[in-house]
């Protein structure tokens, strides 16, 4: 009875630390793809002042690693690991938009951004894109620390992405945010030439988002549809009213 004790006891131990192998190896691999798709951007003040700022695009190859992440951390089911990975694509909006996270610390006098859509600018080639959202909270007076989303148009107004044949992005923000960056350039580049976000949208969330899309799409058209036809309909009044008058004068 011992023996199989120590047996089964040996086993789990062994278990155990394959595990912990495995995660370790995961985190050290998620950390390089962390490292790959963040940039960060520090300044000192002479008055002792420090500004850090971290920009984080969202590539497919990030998202993914996430996933895996959060998945191995909670030991998900797969139904589970779906369910977080549509809540993600849902609030990254990637079907719409280019998000990026931007994490500030700053140390010092604070920063004032407001309004913060006219402080960041992404350069997709030739293109100068402003923010169509991003997290409210930045326009408020920054001390300490803060992140969120800033989400750039991933659409031109014909439907053609801007990301097209593009191989490098750049984020500009203004350096007037703050005394500790005034007449300072802050510049974040990325190669995104191997970038290729339609390997997310497999599986079930990917579904769940795709029939989100459509019926967003179908109540859009339906609302244009009866738009127009109001607006036919008033055409085909004033065609009987211009008829009616037409006959009234023939008949003078």
């Amino acid at each position: 009875m011992n023996k199989r004790i120590r047996f089964f006891g040996s086993i789990l131990l062994a278990f155990s630390v394959l595990l912990l192998c495995e995660i370790a190896s995961f985190a050290a691999d998620f950390d390089s793809i962390l490292q790959k798709w963040s940039r960060t951007y520090t300044t000192r003040g002479e008055l002792g002042d420090e500004l850090t700022i971290v920009a984080t695009y969202y590539s497919a190859e990030y998202i993914e690693a996430l996933v895996q992440r959060e998945a191995d951390k909670n030991l998900w089911t797969e139904s589970e690991v779906e369910n977080y990975k549509y809540e993600l694509l849902k609030a990254l909006q990637l079907e719409e938009y280019i998000p990026i996270m931007l994490s500030f610390d700053m140390k010092g006098a604070p920063l004032r951004m407001a309004p913060f859509d006219n402080k960041a600018i992404l350069w997709v080639g030739g293109q100068k894109l402003s923010p169509a959202d991003y997290d409210k909270r930045f326009n408020f007076k920054l001390s300490g620390k803060r992140e969120g989303l800033v989400y750039f148009p991933r659409y031109d107004e014909s439907g053609k992405s801007y990301l097209e044949g593009v191989s490098t992005l750049r984020l500009t923000i203004d350096g007037n945010i703050g005394p500790i960056t005034m007449g300072k350039q802050i510049d974040f580049f990325w190669d995104v030439s191997k970038d290729d976000p339609s390997k997310l949208y497999e599986g079930r969330a990917a579904s769940r988002l795709e029939l989100e899309r459509l019926i967003r799409r179908l109540n859009q058209l339906k609302e244009q549809k009866s738009k127009l036809e109001e607006q036919i309909a008033g055409i085909e009044k004033e065609i009987d009213m211009v008829e009616e008058r037409i006959e009234e004068l023939e008949k003078e």
